[in-house]
C-alpha cells in the first residue's frame, strides 16, 4: 500500500485504481482527481467488524480513494486525551479527512455504540456529503434516523444498501466531474 501511496502523484487519475489511505498516513493532495470517501463508522476500538475493508473490496475498480480511519496499528493504552500524541494525531487526521472528503460514508453498525461517528455525523449533516445506515441493534438508531430525516440526508437500511447508494453518488461525481 505504502508503494501504491508514493506513486498516487505520477499515476493519472483516469488510469488509477480505487486506493485506501489509512490514518495516520498523509492525505493525497487535490492534484489525485479521484472522488474522495471518508470511511466513518463503527470500529469500537476493534470491536465492530471489519466492514471498511468490504467496502474497499466492493470498490475496488471504481476509481476513487477511500479514507479510513482504523488503524493496524492502534494501541489500546493509548489514553483518549489531548495530552497523548498518538491520540492527537489521529483525531487530527480524521478531521482533516473528513474536510478533504467529497462522500462521508457512515455505518454504524449492530451492537456497537460509535460515539465519535456521531459527533462526526452532528458537525457534517448540513455539508451534503453524507450517506448514513444504522443497523437494526445500533444502540442510538432512532436518534440517526430522526437527525437524518430533519437535515434531508440519504438513510440507507443496512450495509449492501449503503454500499449501493454509495456506488450511485460516485458514478454521479465522476459524471459531474467529466462534464
Amino acid at each position: 500500500m505504502l508503494l501504491s501511496l508514493a506513486l498516487l502523484g505520477s499515476v493519472p487519475a483516469a488510469h488509477a485504481a480505487t486506493d485506501t489511505v489509512t490514518s495516520p498516513h498523509a492525505l493525497p493532495g487535490t492534484e489525485d482527481g479521484r472522488i474522495r470517501i471518508f470511511l466513518a463508522g463503527s470500529i469500537d476500538m476493534g470491536r465492530a467488524e471489519d466492514w471498511q475493508a468490504r467496502v474497499a473490496e466492493e470498490l475496488a475498480t471504481d476509481n476513487v480513494l477511500l479514507f479510513n480511519p482504523r488503524r493496524a496499528d492502534w494501541n489500546p493504552a493509548w489514553q483518549a486525551d489531548s495530552s497523548e500524541p498518538e491520540f492527537v494525531r489521529q483525531v487530527q487526521w480524521e478531521l482533516q479527512a473528513l474536510e478533504a472528503a467529497d462522500i462521508i460514508l457512515m455505518y454504524f453498525a449492530p451492537g456497537s455504540q460509535s460515539p465519535v461517528t456521531l459527533l462526526e455525523m452532528g458537525l457534517h449533516a448540513r455539508s451534503g456529503k453524507l450517506l448514513v445506515a444504522a443497523a437494526e441493534g445500533f444502540w442510538r438508531k432512532g436518534n440517526v434516523d430522526i437527525t437524518a430525516d430533519h437535515y434531508q440526508v440519504p438513510r440507507l437500511q443496512d450495509i449492501d444498501a449503503l454500499i449501493a447508494a454509495l456506488r450511485q453518488r460516485v458514478q454521479q461525481l465522476q459524471q459531474q466531474r467529466a462534464e
